[in-house]
């Protein structure tokens, strides 16, 4: 067996490994999976003939694990945890719900309806790692074009920087213009929230 035909065995044959294993039975498991008997039987028997063993014995009294397939099927189950795990990350981290965001603030904006509006993001995304700058507009803006912050809330209403200036009005009743420079600013709950 080379590392080429254990490669070919894919998420799914893991999953339909794993729920095999607790139903105990094929025919149990084909329903929960919405699959064909056969079909499942056919995808076991090939994830067996790729790795070389036997993961399940099969008798009129159900489908059981042998004692290697108990211990590649705790490995399988791990291993679908943590890809459900990446996932579930890569989602948040796409939708703005974690990760780093540097937020540049002129001072006048620091309190009020903009700060309110900080905390509450904080308070309803804490697995996003929020950085404050503080400064002027001017250098805010230059900020933004450096990359090294993400989002700027400055109080000028004149200033310009292309087609990445949007023109806020918080929910909260205060108007003021919001540069971002990056995709992950931009679709961050924070901009979302404050449109």
């Amino acid at each position: 067996m080379g590392l080429r035909q254990v490669l070919s065995i894919e998420i799914r044959d893991l999953r339909w490994a794993v729920i095999t294993s607790q139903q105990k039975s094929l025919r149990q498991a084909a329903t929960t999976l919405r699959v064909r008997q056969s079909t499942l039987s056919r995808r076991l028997r090939q994830m067996e003939d790729c790795l070389g063993a036997q993961v399940f014995e099969r008798t009129n009294g159900g489908t059981n694990p042998t004692l290697a397939g108990r211990e590649f099927l705790e490995d399988a189950r791990r291993i679908l945890d943590e890809i459900d795990g990446i996932i579930t990350r890569l989602k948040k981290r796409a939708r703005g719900e974690s990760g780093r965001l540097t937020i540049g603030v002129h001072a006048s904006l620091s309190a009020g309806n903009l700060r309110a509006t900080l905390i509450e993001h904080r308070r309803r995304y804490p697995d996003v790692e929020t950085h404050f700058v503080d400064g002027s507009s001017d250098r805010l803006i230059a900020d933004l074009v450096s990359s090294n912050i993400d989002i700027a809330f400055v109080a000028e209403g004149n200033v310009q920087w292309d087609d990445k200036l949007l023109r806020v009005r918080s929910k909260r009743g205060g108007r003021f213009p919001i540069g971002s420079s990056a995709r992950r600013a931009r679709n961050s709950p924070l901009v979302r929230t404050t449109k």
